[in-house]
């Protein structure tokens, strides 16, 4: 009994410590603005919580006039995209642009609504668009669709409403030819004699284009400004168009900076029975060799370093227009007649080309 009773004092002693710890605790936060520093705390997590929950409608005001574009199904056996056009809108109002490198096609409509697009959908077939986008800016919107591959377009402007029908380039154009300006951006090629090879392919592939552009013959260009597209890119364009002939356009440099003239190489992997990347070598060597009055190198299969014209499944070459380490001859390519005679040799090899496709 007696152990019982010294049982119950000892728990009842240990109890008042307790107990005066926990109030002497209190007291002191009391004493010291524990409970002001609280609710002061308190209010600011609140103040916090209610900042972040106001942010998203400052993040969507600054986004006004741009987001994503809604597609609903609409009339589904349509082989068209419907796109509804702001009112008033004229066929004068809209430029496309298809920037085929990167697979995407740009509808811009000049005085379009900012908001018009959050609130009106696209409808009708959209198998080759995977996502499209819109963004309103200095009295223009802008819809940028992002397609699944490369596509010429069919329009029809009816009612209000612009309609696209994507078909592939052969269903466009009987003649098609790729054009490929090498190197670009960081890319710059050969460098000799204060030349660029970038800057001198490109050069020699507007003067091309300018002759081309007069005939009924579609050409693909990788390049028209100082990029630099990846080598499958290049190659995409090529065997995705499925044109008649891809020509790449480069310089050549030798370490006997003696060494100059005109060669070509071509697709030695992929033979082609009939006009075939060897046939297009030589017809480039010797039409550009003629126009210049220029020496000729010959042609040679491309080395396994030429990935892109290894690669592609057309007939496939590559004209090197000089030697660009060699003095005399870089005098001659930065010259812009020089490289008129060189783009009006390829283009000759061109025409001839398709007399002997015939």
């Amino acid at each position: 009994m007696r152990f019982m009773q010294f049982d119950l004092m000892k728990k009842a002693a240990l109890g008042s410590v307790v107990f005066s710890f926990v109030a002497m605790g209190t007291i002191i936060f009391i004493s010291t603005g524990g409970i002001e520093n609280f609710v002061n705390r308190k209010q600011a997590v609140e103040q916090e919580t209610e900042n972040a929950v106001q942010e998203p409608s400052e993040e969507t005001e600054s986004d006004a006039g741009k987001g994503a574009l809604t597609f609903v199904l609409g009339e589904s056996d349509t082989s068209y995209l419907r796109i509804p056009l702001p009112e008033g809108c004229q066929a004068e109002d809209i430029t496309i642009e298809n920037h085929y490198m990167v697979q995407e096609l740009y509808v811009v409509i000049k005085n379009g609504a900012d908001e018009f697009y959050a609130e009106n959908p696209i409808s009708g077939n959209r198998e080759m668009i995977t996502q499209g986008r819109y963004e309103a800016d200095g009295g223009q919107t802008r819809l940028q669709f992002d397609l699944t591959g490369i596509f010429e377009y069919h329009t029809i402007l009816e009612n209000n409403d612009l309609y696209i029908r994507f078909v592939s380039p052969r269903e466009m154009y009987d003649k098609v030819v790729v054009i490929d300006p090498a190197c670009g951006g960081t890319n710059e090629g050969e460098i000799a004699q204060g030349l660029k090879e970038k800057e001198i392919n490109l050069q020699i592939a507007e003067k091309l284009k300018e002759k081309l552009d007069k005939t009924g013959i579609k050409a693909y260009y990788t390049r028209m400004d100082d990029i630099n597209p990846d080598e499958d890119a290049r190659v995409k364009l090529a065997n995705e168009t499925r044109a008649d002939m891809y020509i790449r356009i480069q310089t050549d440099a030798s370490e006997d900076d003696a060494v100059y003239g005109i060669s070509s190489v071509y697709n030695g992997d992929f033979f082609i029975p009939g006009f075939g990347s060897m046939e297009l070598a030589e017809l480039l060597a010797d039409e550009v060799t003629e126009s210049v009055k220029g020496k000729s190198l010959g042609t040679k299969p491309a080395e396994t370093k030429a990935y892109a014209i290894r690669q592609i499944t057309i007939p496939a070459a590559a004209i090197n227009v000089g030697c660009i380490t060699n003095p005399q001859e870089a005098i001659l390519l930065k010259r812009e007649e020089y490289q008129e005679k060189i783009a009006d040799g390829i283009y000759q090899a061109v025409i001839q080309a398709y007399e002997d496709l015939k």
